[in-house]
């Protein structure tokens, strides 16, 4: 009788969702930091911070997002045992709306909030495109004058240029909805008496818009056509404008002039009798002469009409931050790094829970994205992150080293005793390069009897190791020097201040 086999465990794979990633040590201090000098910019203008749920009611959220063919209408969400649908936030300005319509009594007018954290959508993954991804918000509710607008705006120039992207490697672009929606309505795809009417169309037309950096003109003119098929096969719909009607809205893309005044006038022509479009229209001359006269020129803030922003409660202006700087893509060839934040303003997203318009306006800042630009750009580093490692040569005297440890952490300094197989010293400072540390701290028994230890400069080392050929060499190197015992502070706070400049 066949004797049975031996049933295989089945284990789980060690893999995250598909679109998800983790963050490791350095990565997760470096968004810590510029999360840090962007909320100091926010705290500079007055904005107070804000924390909100991961999860909101999907009828809190709305639907709002680009992509409507996805499930779930791009959002997670899962029905709670009570019956109620539940999602993961999918923006950080959908839960402000629910947080202001549900306290606005207890809150000032304007209330000026900022916010940070983790988001999610249901959108397809890709290279570098993630399903969760952080966002820095800033956002000033209850009050309707477009000086708020171009608040924002120069706010989030200062803010970029204080994480360290200068003048001449981003412009801040601005356009407004109003304005488009003018000329949607001088295109016959927006009745202004039923806004019920043509709205599938107009959706697929601001989708259109908001992919020109990606697809080009052609790519936009099919979508505003009979639809485009990709370079997988894969087919997207269009809005199915004749072509007078979508001549209308590439004139209107087309329209930027040399400057913003000039643009401007352009756009009063494409607008024709539109009111709302004359609206948006001097909006955006309002916002042009309050950021001009703040400093805020043409090198660094633009009235661009291509700007539609992808979200759906946009109501008025809307602005997008763009890195102008190339680098290489995949595939070795150069493109500019593009849109890092955007945002706009949204006098509709409260009503939707009070039933009377709220004004209000934001912007939203991409930080991975905004991360991986500075990493581009060789602005990113790391190195002084780690702590020292006191490496252990006795066991015995682990009380020792943790006296050691202790003393340079009471100092602010980042410290830590090696815990790991101390046979092998080799080991230890493998692993002090492995975590970046500056230094690494050594006593052995013959520097205990003498009141001395030995400090290493690992940066220093690293550097100099490449051109000694001799064990003298190597003694003789300035990497390594024996200290008083009751100078370890100061000497490995030199030792770091010389590694950090």
């Amino acid at each position: 009788m066949a004797k049975n086999k031996k049933q295989k465990v089945k284990r789980p794979k060690a893999l995250p969702p598909r679109g998800f990633r983790d963050y490791f040590g350095a990565e997760v201090t470096e968004r810590n930091e510029m999360l840090g000098k962007i909320t100091d910019v926010y705290q500079r203008y007055g904005f107070d911070p804000l924390e909100t749920p991961a999860v909101e009611t999907v009828e809190a959220l709305g639907s709002f997002l680009p992509d409507v063919d996805r499930p779930n209408a791009g959002i997670f969400a899962w029905q709670d045992e009570d019956d109620a649908w539940m999602a993961l936030r999918y923006d950080l300005t959908a839960p402000l709306a629910r947080v202001y319509a549900q306290f606005r009594n207890d809150l000032p007018t304007p209330y000026r909030r900022y916010a940070v954290g983790p988001v999610w959508r249901n959108e397809k993954a890709g290279p570098g495109r993630y399903r969760q991804f952080y966002q820095c918000d800033a956002d000033t509710v209850g009050t309707p004058t477009v000086a708020a607008d171009a608040e924002i705006c120069g706010m989030l120039s200062d803010t970029l240029e204080a994480v360290g992207i200068p003048r001449g490697d981003y412009i801040v672009r601005v356009n407004n909805r109003k304005v488009l929606n003018g000329v949607m309505e001088v295109a016959g795809v927006l009745d202004s008496a039923d806004l019920s009417k043509f709205e599938a169309e107009r959706g697929i037309v601001l989708r259109a818009i908001d992919k020109l950096d990606r697809l080009g003109p052609n790519g936009v003119r099919a979508l505003l056509g009979d639809g485009r098929k990709d370079e997988s096969g894969d087919f997207t719909g269009g809005a199915k404008l004749s072509d007078e009607q979508a001549d209308v809205i590439m004139n209107f893309m087309d329209a930027r002039r040399d400057t913003g005044g000039a643009t401007c006038a352009r756009l009063r022509e494409l607008v024709g009798g539109s009111d709302m479009g004359l609206v948006g229209v001097q909006e955006l001359e309002t916002i042009a002469e309050l950021t001009d006269v703040q400093g805020y020129g043409a090198d660094r803030l633009l009235i661009d009409p291509s700007v539609v922003r992808g979200l759906g409660y946009y109501t008025g202006p809307v602005y997008e931050a763009e890195l102008t700087f190339e680098i290489l893509d995949d595939k070795g060839r150069k493109r500019q790094f593009g849109s890092v934040a955007g945002g706009g303003r949204y006098d509709d997203l409260v009503k939707r829970f009070t039933g009377q318009e709220v004004p209000a306006t934001g912007v939203s800042i991409g930080v991975d994205r905004l991360l991986a630009a500075l990493r581009e750009k060789g602005r990113m580093d790391s190195r002084a992150n780690g702590p020292v490692i006191v490496t252990v040569m006795d066991r015995d005297r682990m009380g020792d080293y943790q006296t050691m440890v202790a003393e340079l952490r009471n100092a602010g300094v980042r410290a830590e005793v090696y815990l790991g197989n101390p046979k092998n010293f080799g080991n230890q400072l493998k692993y002090a390069d492995a975590r970046n540390s500056p230094v690494a701290v050594i006593e052995g028994g013959n520097e205990k009897e003498n009141g001395v230890v030995q400090i290493k400069d690992l940066a220093l080392g690293a550097a100099l190791a490449a051109n000694i050929t001799t064990n003298e060499e190597w003694k003789a190197q300035p990497a390594q020097m024996e200290i008083s015992r009751a100078d370890l502070v100061a000497e490995v706070g030199k030792m770091i201040a010389r590694a950090d400049g």
